[in-house]
């Protein structure tokens, strides 16, 4: 079976729209946040060697290589996304005709829950990282591309907040009530202050334009 990150992006949206659960939300959140990591390094690539931008070279570079690193990371987690759904699924698919099969379904359906959390927590953070990159791509980048670093930005907060559902709907349903308030709190972390640099970084670039 192909993977989904070496499908077309018509076939891609076909299957996002399809009766099918996967992809879902999830993978759309990484998915976006893959796209501005994209962005910041299109704009990285558009700067270098560029002679208005000699003096900010090493910085760019730089912004390349974790611009890139961060894509790679949040591509493969638009499979993990639907990995982890499906798991999830073949738990609810387990028999419950006995009280010890019962007992074990719950049981295996409250660990893959907490394994559903950790993967958009985990996009949160990347996502986190991806509005800090467009920053400097804004903020460094050449001008003939600074939009570019714009759609980048809001790409990034678009996948935050989308992964953010998803934390919140997975936590939900966990009943060790420890595991959630701790991931619910690293999450409150995460997203302090997202909303005012997000929008911050929106204006540099409008006032670049």
């Amino acid at each position: 079976m192909m993977e989904i990150k070496d499908k077309s992006i018509e076939l891609f949206l076909e299957e996002l729209a399809s009766k099918s659960a996967t992809p879902g939300g999830g993978s759309v959140a990484a998915m976006m946040g893959a796209q501005s990591a994209a962005l910041t390094s299109m704009v990285c690539h558009l700067t270098l060697g560029k002679p208005a931008y000699v003096t900010v070279k090493e910085e760019i570079q730089m912004l390349l290589s974790q611009s890139e690193q961060l894509r790679a990371e949040l591509t493969l987690m638009i499979k993990e996304d639907i990995d982890v759904f499906n798991k999830i699924m073949d738990c609810y698919r387990l028999p419950k005709t006995t009280a010890e099969e019962k007992i074990e379904r719950s049981a295996q359906i409250q660990i893959v829950l907490k394994e559903a959390t950790l993967v958009p927590l985990k996009c949160v953070k990347a996502c986190v990282e991806a509005i800090e990159l467009s920053r400097i791509a804004a903020d460094k980048g050449s001008l003939a591309v600074v939009s570019d670093a714009g759609v980048a930005v809001i790409a990034a907060y678009a996948g935050l907040k989308s992964a953010t559902l998803n934390v919140y709907i997975n936590t939900k349903n966990i009943k060790d009530t420890q595991f959630t308030t701790e991931k619910l709190a690293e999450l409150d972390v995460l997203l302090k202050g997202t909303d005012e640099t997000t929008q911050k970084i929106y204006q540099i670039v409008e006032k670049k334009l």
